[in-house]
């Protein structure tokens, strides 16, 4: 087994990485007080390539691969979380599924300013009486003439109130089959679509420079074109491209838990208290141990379930197994930090406060902690 990054992935990821030290992070702070997001940032990080690496030249993408990006995204999350949020939902999730399912014309179209990152997308599943459970969705799209027409309300969407946010992936009952069962739809849905309404901008604990909307659907009508893949299996589109969201939601994790490990070891080495730096005391040490084993397993995991889908193999298992144990790892590794830095720790001042308030999230997006264990358990039980 080689564990090599190739030439190509760690060109990737020292480009990110020097960005993300050099233009994210001196930001990130500011970007966390005044809930601003950096279109400045995202300009250059499309010139950089950074939306488009997994998707084909022809598209504006650069021809890459899954673990290139997910390499990127680890090290932009770890100079800012929310922008490691923007390429997950950009990419991963609605680029991606505009590349597996759409049409020449829906490619051409809609993936290509997203490869290329001068537009974002976004993606509405959500609703509010359907978290989880998202096959129990209430929005319905009904055919009308060479249109169809949407009614219904998303939530919790990331992405759309930005102003370079073009367009949104919803998914929405289109009928039923000869069975009686509810068929569930994906349809492309341009931000001016008429009857399009952005709702209220949701105030959260964390996470603040990410912008996360309400989505109104009233007679929205969008032309027949716009339905993305198989009428009849749009839910089935949506889960298949959230699986890459989860490998991407720990790389996000492995991302910011470095960087807690980073201003952790800085602060270790330059606190003194009993007349010697903390770093000496062997309660310290171990805590530092404890939090370099697990991010390398968890990074490790992040690459093998990446690896696996660029290989076309199934990777379901291993990519909830990275996103549970990632999320739920950083959630540690940044008590911990918060920990090692005292009092200090809990100032809004140091770093550590801002990764510890914005790690929760990550248990909760692309799929909870317990949905990811029901997958989990479901294929142990075929075993």
């Amino acid at each position: 087994m080689d564990f090599d990054l190739t030439d190509e992935h760690k060109m990737i990821r020292d480009m990110a990485r020097d960005f993300a030290d050099e233009v994210i992070a001196p930001r990130s702070e500011n970007m966390e007080c005044t809930g601003e997001f950096p279109y400045d940032i995202i300009a250059q990080m499309a010139e950089l390539g950074m939306m488009g690496i997994p998707f084909p030249e022809e598209y504006g993408g650069s021809g890459g691969d899954w673990v290139g990006e997910h390499v990127c995204m680890e090290e932009i999350s770890r100079g800012d979380l929310t922008l490691g949020a923007m390429l997950d939902v950009t990419t991963s999730v609605a680029g991606q599924e505009i590349d597996v399912f759409g049409t020449e014309e829906q490619k051409k179209r809609w993936l290509t300013p997203i490869a290329q990152g001068t537009k974002i997308g976004a993606f509405a599943l959500t609703e509010p009486d359907s978290g989880s459970d998202a096959g129990s969705l209430r929005t319905r799209a009904v055919p009308e003439g060479d249109e169809w027409v949407l009614n219904g309300t998303k939530q919790f969407v990331t992405n759309i109130g930005l102003d370079n946010a073009s367009v949104v992936l919803v998914a929405a009952i289109s009928g039923k089959d000869e069975e009686g069962n509810v068929v569930i739809s994906t349809f492309i849905v341009p931000k001016d679509a008429p009857g399009f309404q952005l709702g209220k901008r949701y105030e959260k604990m964390s996470w603040h420079a990410s912008a996360t909307h309400e989505v109104i659907l009233e007679d929205c009508r969008i032309p027949e074109r716009n339905l993305l893949g198989d009428p009849s299996r749009g839910f089935a589109q949506h889960l298949a491209v959230l699986e890459t969201g989860r490998i991407s939601i720990a790389a996000m994790s492995v991302g910011v838990a470095q960087a807690c490990l980073d201003q952790s070891l800085r602060y270790a080495r330059e606190r003194i208290q009993f007349g010697q730096a903390i770093f000496n005391s062997q309660a310290v040490q171990f805590k530092l141990a404890d939090m370099s084993i697990s991010i390398e397993l968890a990074r490790n995991q992040y690459l093998k379930a990446a690896w696996l889908k660029d290989r076309k193999r199934k990777h379901t298992f291993e990519a909830s197994v990275a996103k549970v144990f990632g999320s739920e790892m950083l959630e540690k590794v940044a008590s911990d930090a918060v920990q090692i830095h005292g009092g200090y720790g809990y100032m809004d001042e140091y770093p550590v406060s801002r990764y510890y308030k914005g790690a929760k999230l990550l248990q909760i997006v692309e799929g909870t902690s317990e949905v990811q264990r029901m997958i989990i358990g479901r294929i142990l039980s075929t075993r």
